[in-house]
Order: C-alpha cells, then sequence, then structure tokens
C-alpha cells in the first residue's frame, strides 16, 4: 500500500507567467438517468472512473434523497481545498495541526438581484489549540491561496460550449 503524503511546499511557489497555467484538469460528465434530468435522477462519472455517484434531489427539493448533490460535492471540494491549502501555509510556518476540521455549508436558494438561483457558502474551520491570533492571520492567508475561496469572491472564468 502506498504511503500517503501532503504536497510538497513548492505548490506556494509564486507563478509569474502571462496566461493561465493548468496544472490539473479534472472531467465529469453527468447524464440524466432514470428521470432523464441530471439533478434529479443523473450519474456523474469522471474520466478516470475514480468518481462515480448517483445524483438526487434532496427531500428539501422535492425529491426522494437517496444520493448526492450538486451543493455537496461543491462543500466537499471548498472544504477539501481549504483545508489543504490551510495545511500547506501551517506546514510552512512550522505549525503543527492535527485535529484541524473544515466545514462547508453550501446553500441552494433564491437570488433576489434576478428572482432565479444562487449559491451561497459558509466555511467553519476549527484550529483546536491554536493561538486565536496565529489561527486567524492562518486563515485569512489561507482565503488568498484557496482557489475555492477565491472562485467564491472573485468568480470563475467559464467558456460553455454547445457540441451536437
Amino acid at each position: 500500500m502506498t504511503q500517503l503524503q501532503a504536497p510538497a511546499l513548492t505548490l506556494l511557489d509564486k507563478y509569474r507567467g502571462d496566461e493561465f497555467q493548468t496544472l490539473y484538469t479534472a472531467s465529469v460528465t453527468v447524464q440524466g438517468g432514470q428521470a432523464s434530468h441530471g439533478r434529479a435522477s443523473g450519474i456523474a462519472r469522471s474520466d478516470d472512473g475514480q468518481l462515480d455517484v448517483e445524483l438526487r434531489l434532496p427531500p428539501e427539493l422535492g425529491g426522494p434523497g437517496g444520493g448526492t448533490n450538486p451543493e455537496q460535492l461543491f462543500a466537499a471540494g471548498f472544504a477539501a481545498c481549504f483545508h489543504g491549502a490551510l495545511n500547506l501555509l501551517a506546514t510552512k510556518a512550522r505549525l503543527t495541526l492535527p485535529d484541524t476540521q473544515v466545514t462547508a455549508r453550501v446553500s441552494f436558494g433564491r437570488d433576489p438581484v434576478d428572482g432565479l438561483y444562487a449559491l451561497t457558502a459558509h466555511v467553519n474551520i476549527h484550529l483546536p489549540g491554536l493561538d486565536r491570533a496565529v489561527a486567524e492571520e492562518l486563515v485569512r492567508n489561507t482565503e488568498r491561496l484557496c482557489p475555492y475561496a477565491k472562485l467564491a469572491r472573485q468568480g470563475m472564468h467559464s467558456v460553455i460550449t454547445l457540441t451536437q
């Protein structure tokens, strides 16, 4: 069995290029399933086969539950990314964070701006045993480093393309 290790601190090195430099790309395809509706009965599969989940509407949105949903997947990504960035910065600062927990709550709801839909995210960071001032600085720096936090703050470049 392979021993898992945290990524190298070189991930903290600044990039000085003029164009976006892709380091990794995830590709997930959703198909509609029984109801022909990705959110209600879809299947989400990654191109490498590591992700294969049934999507279901939660009861709060009129569905049966029994599967995951986009908000849970986004919350998992946000929490994992923030936790990873937090630990990279802590390692650089020679801090040990053995019991760190990051909980992301992502809410789907109505947008008062356009009457359609929007997401909100609340991220809670639990850093037991760390001095409050040190913890606050670490969290502020992590907010600048974590791409999910940056996405939530600034938006994201996206390209939508129709292929037939």
